[in-house]
């Protein structure tokens, strides 16, 4: 039964869903971690579905718009409020002390503003790339591959603060936790054959490098690195997408 409970704290904190009123402990919520490749299929599957909307009945960019509203309204935004927090911290320019002071504060500033202006255009613009034809094998895959980024984060580099939700993870996750992780991955990759997996490599590597340049900048990740590890690995892997399918017809 350990393993619903764990499936169930993944899916409660990743999502808005609350399936359980029970207390989830410490240790319950670390070892979640290992399923969160799940919940991106859950998301996945739900972003998906809705592509498949007939262009005759909603306009391709205005589906796009839905797709990211959709995905904002799933997981509650917390991921996009972590990317904002990073942003405004890594380019101030301040101390490594202070960068993580300006983390913390609940205000955005410019940066965070900026950031996210350019990352939502951005994903926009891959969506409406996409869609509608080969939109389901992108758009399943994206989140998963996402929170596969969130678990290197949370299993390769060290936590950089004394305390935050963030630690939770990071003190109890293991790392079995990435092995257990990479397993759901490829089980809800490979059967969607060399895209899905080229959309793999190139992910992971981007997850592994963006996390190690901030962990030099910060000397550690916090909660706030784990929602921008999410959130540009999926970008990552929908350029990704779009790239390979374009040239689908030379590889």
């Amino acid at each position: 039964m350990n393993i619903i409970y764990e499936i169930i704290a993944a899916l409660q904190f990743l999502t808005r869903l609350n399936i359980s009123q029970r207390l989830v402990l410490p240790e319950t919520l670390g070892r979640s971690v290992r399923h969160f490749p799940l919940v991106g299929a859950v998301i996945g599957l739900v972003l998906a579905v809705v592509a498949q909307i007939p262009a005759e009945y909603i306009p391709v960019r205005v589906l796009a718009v839905v797709l990211l509203g959709l995905e904002l309204v799933v997981t509650g935004g917390m991921h996009i409020d972590g990317l904002m927090d990073t942003f405004d911290g890594i380019f101030s320019g301040r101390s490594r002390e202070r960068m993580l002071e300006i983390m913390k504060d609940s205000r955005v500033g410019a940066y965070g503003v900026m950031g996210f202006g350019l990352f939502i255009l951005l994903k926009w613009s891959l969506l409406t790339e996409i869609l509608p034809s080969p939109s389901f094998t992108g758009l399943f895959v994206m989140p998963v591959l996402g929170r596969l980024g969130i678990v290197i984060a949370i299993t390769g580099f060290p936590y950089g603060r004394e305390s935050g939700l963030g630690k939770v993870f990071s003190q109890h996750a293991g790392r079995g936790a990435l092995y257990a992780a990479i397993i759901w991955t490829l089980i809800f990759t490979l059967p969607f054959g060399k895209i899905a997996v080229f959309c793999l490599i190139i992910a992971v590597g981007f997850a592994i490098l963006f996390a190690r340049y901030v962990c030099k900048v910060l000397g550690g990740l916090t909660g706030d690195v784990y929602g921008a590890v999410l959130e540009l690995t999926e970008v990552v892997a929908l350029l990704t997408f779009m790239l390979f399918h374009g040239c689908r017809g030379v590889l």
